[in-house]
């Protein structure tokens, strides 16, 4: 199939005049249920062509596109810093969350039931967004992150406000071992009366990895119990790292 670039998007387009990232979202979405509902996690192999990847990461210095700027170490969040996409999202962006959100809305409704929540999502991001929006949550949270030799992100969850979609997805631009060392994807689960768990993520460029933001059910011996789980990178020994956040619902 023939393809175009598009400048605005920053990213391949096939003649559909969609992305060519578009072509990721063939995953086995009965696989990736069932590994979050095991593990928390799941991994997306091959989300994003490997172009796409160094078209993302190349609009990290550009001057228009983004909200604000995030320096790491200012604020005690580790080392490194991140980019927080403005409205309108490149296009790339735009696509590519609301093309994850109806694969991950049904797991995140039946994590919602077993946790014993009432508040149901949307079947179409554009409707979760609305609320967001209606609730005073108007920023959006797609980010940019770029690490560089000594950097690193302590653990954390991406909370913004009240209405939380309890899933989210990163996407690893760079190729492990070519373009850095170290930097490894970290996930913490910590469970009732029992040490933390810690999870590392086999990432290669272009994989994504969809995670729990907060909270996830755990069936037990006597039903389903909470746990709480957290997020970050790990110390990065050489080269550049950049990732794509992609967090579905806005900042207040």
């Amino acid at each position: 199939m023939r393809k175009l670039f598009d400048a605005d998007c920053g990213c391949l387009l096939q003649e559909s005049g969609y992305p060519s990232a578009m072509t990721g979202m063939k995953q086995d979405w009965g696989l990736v249920a069932a590994e979050l509902d095991g593990q928390g996690w799941a991994l997306l192999p091959g989300l994003l062509a490997a172009a796409d990847c160094e078209r993302i990461a190349a609009l990290y210095d550009r001057d228009d596109g983004f909200r604000s700027r995030v320096v790491m170490a200012r604020h005690g969040f580790g080392r490194g810093e991140y980019r927080y996409f403005s409205y309108p999202l490149p296009r790339l962006v735009e696509k590519l969350r609301g093309a994850l959100y109806p694969h991950l809305a049904p797991i995140a409704n039946g994590w919602q039931a077993r946790l014993g929540q009432t508040v149901r999502f949307p079947d179409t991001h554009a409707d979760y967004i609305a609320r967001c929006h209606k609730a005073g949550q108007t920023r959006p949270t797609p980010l940019l992150l770029r690490y560089g030799p000594g950097d690193y992100n302590c653990l954390h969850q991406d909370l913004y406000g009240a209405e939380v979609f309890p899933l989210q997805v990163a996407v690893l631009l760079s190729e492990p071992g070519e373009e850095f060392t170290g930097g490894e994807f970290v996930l913490t689960e910590q469970r009732p009366r029992q040490q933390s768990r810690v999870m590392v993520v086999p990432l290669a460029k272009g994989d994504g990895v969809v995670f729990a933001v907060n909270n996830r059910p755990v069936k037990g011996v006597r039903g389903d119990y909470q746990v709480k789980m957290r997020h970050g990178v790990s110390r990065l020994t050489a080269g550049q790292r950049h990732t794509l956040g992609i967090i579905f619902h806005d900042a207040s």
